[in-house]
């Protein structure tokens, strides 16, 4: 029975209505009606969490987050992230959080991980841990690629929210589940996993209906695309040689 997480649903549509956010969902046929799978999503935003969980609404999924112990344990977030079954991650101790993430996908959950661990701020798509290809392969469920674009500029790391700005854009894309090659190794597959996110996220930054406003509004953009977000190699987001 899902007491607390369809409300939670119901308010985020609501507000995503009164503030006009101009959201576009594309792939959501690679999101299986039934069954388990990993759903590995860029990071650009404390709100990315949402957006993934709206990607996957059109087949009527709803997605177990990975996320940090500490959002379990706050006052307000903590509740409702118990209440809708996410699934706490103790960095000190990984593999309880692995296992619940095994289990509930053979039971045919969905199960949200955000390979890159934090947000990058870059804008684009960082070296990525192996935790997702190597739950995919555990549980025998797809590894189902996600990037989303847009939420950073209403709250990312090192700027101020703007959690009541209207009309933003936010692009959701969704790309053709991963199956490991037969022998593959999980850090093989999570280079799959990059490639695929890096296509997916590329495309939704230059279909992206916005453009900055002046040279003030460049910061959301990556430096290839002529933003003043820094370069992967200046901050450490670039992956390792030959990745």
């Amino acid at each position: 029975m899902e007491i607390v997480y369809p409300p939670v649903v119901g308010f985020a549509k609501t507000m995503f209505r009164v503030l006009d956010l101009r959201i576009q969902i594309e792939g959501a046929e690679h999101i299986p009606a039934t069954g388990g799978a990993v759903l590995a999503s860029n990071h650009v935003s404390y709100l990315d969490f949402i957006f993934c969980g709206l990607g996957t609404q059109p087949a009527k999924r709803l997605v177990r987050f990975m996320a940090k112990k500490s959002v379990f344990t706050h006052k307000v977030s903590g509740p409702l992230m118990r209440g809708m079954h996410h699934i706490p991650v103790d960095r000190k101790a990984g593999n309880a959080a692995f296992h619940e993430a095994e289990t509930a996908l053979k039971e045919g959950e969905v199960v949200g991980v955000f390979p890159e661990a934090t947000i990058s701020e870059s804008f684009t798509v960082k070296a990525l841990k192996s935790g997702a290809a190597r739950l995919a392969e555990a549980a025998g469920v797809p590894l189902i690629p996600m990037a989303v674009w847009g939420p950073h500029r209403l709250w990312t790391k090192g700027r101020k929210k703007e959690l009541t700005k209207r009309h933003v854009p936010v692009i959701i894309k969704i790309g053709e589940p991963i199956r490991a090659a037969i022998g593959a190794t999980a850090e093989a597959t999570t280079l799959v996993l990059r490639q695929r996110l890096s296509v997916l996220l590329d495309a939704a930054q230059r279909e992206y209906p916005d453009k900055p406003s002046g040279p003030d509004d460049t910061w959301w953009l990556p430096a290839h695309l002529g933003g003043t977000a820094p370069r992967p190699e200046e901050i450490g987001d670039a992956a390792p040689a030959g990745a």
